[in-house]
């Protein structure tokens, strides 16, 4: 396969243990903008997972892969627990509390700039965490003068994405709380999910870094074509606004905006496949696609049950 960094999965039964072989799901927590993409990144040594100094920019669960030391960790990245105003941040919300139902370990991100950080428990429904090993990470370590770090010691860790610090030990102490377990991928895989869902996901990024204001929260793409047997890979996403309005925005005066965000997101998906890319993209009114269950469900939104109508 082209492409077996994101699809070599072992099959359901995975592959036959050595006896210190141990696998397990760890779930990163916390609120947006609590650098939980950034230590994804960091974590599987990859930069998979989108990055942006807006909040919400994720909107449905990264994973990556880390194995090492006999240990296979699936470290899950989720939307932000927020207070949601819409449905598209409802069904964030739901995704990030089904991921963290299925947790082996939990990380809970807190930005050390910003204080102590609130009890994770304050955050997700009653009961919810029962039973699983929580830590506190204290992110962007760096940002703080280190004569102001609070002294710390497990599940209390200092940490910085950008630097690696305390990355290991934070490493360290996820395999530890591993059951033992087959591997679920192969050694060498960066991630469960396929090509095409960080194609969407870079366009999106793109989107954040380079439209203003609100517009990127009305953004949404969506791969519609891939021929990943030409050279250059052919891909063909639409991005799907809300208004007319924004679409002329978002294709900008003579189509300068969106060659700018076809050659940013080209260059993402190209660093991650190792080999040239062509983006082609075009742009839909979808109104209102952020609070129609319709909408998020053709573009993949999983709807809260009590909003499935």
């Amino acid at each position: 396969m082209p492409f077996p960094r994101f699809y070599r999965a072992l099959g359901s039964s995975g592959m036959e243990a050595a006896p210190e072989t141990r696998y397990g799901t760890v779930v990163l927590a916390g609120k947006p903008n609590a650098g939980k993409s950034t230590l994804l990144n960091a974590m599987v040594g990859g930069r998979i997972a989108i990055v942006s100094e807006r909040p919400q920019s994720t909107r449905l669960p990264v994973v990556g892969l880390r194995t090492d030391a006999g240990v296979q960790l699936a470290i899950v990245d989720p939307p932000g627990l927020l207070e949601p105003h819409y449905l598209l941040q409802e069904t964030m919300v739901a995704e990030a509390l089904a991921v963290l139902r299925t947790a082996d370990v939990v990380l809970y991100l807190h930005r050390l700039a910003e204080g102590p950080p609130p009890p994770l428990e304050s955050l997700v429904p009653d009961g919810l965490l029962t039973g699983r090993p929580v830590a506190t990470l204290l992110t962007a370590s760096d940002e703080v003068p280190t004569d102001r770090w609070p002294t710390v010691e497990p599940p209390t860790f200092l940490v910085s994405a950008a630097s690696g610090l305390g990355l290991e030990p934070v490493l360290a102490w996820c395999r530890d709380r591993m059951p033992p377990a087959p591997f679920h991928y192969d050694p060498d895989d960066l991630s469960t999910q396929p090509v095409r869902f960080f194609v969407e996901e870079f366009v999106r990024e793109a989107a954040f870094a380079l439209l203003r204001q609100e517009l990127p929260y009305a953004v949404t793409a969506r791969v519609e074509e891939f021929r990943e047997s030409e050279d250059p890979v052919y891909v063909r996403v639409t991005l799907f606004v809300e208004r007319e309005s924004q679409k002329g925005m978002v294709i900008g005066a003579g189509g300068a905006t969106i060659r700018a965000l076809g050659s940013t997101a080209r260059q993402r998906v190209e660093d991650l496949l190792g080999q040239r890319v062509y983006v082609d993209l075009w742009v839909k009114v979808l109104p209102g696609w952020r609070k129609s269950p319709k909408f998020l469900r053709d573009l993949g939104f999983s709807i809260p049950t009590s909003r499935d109508s």
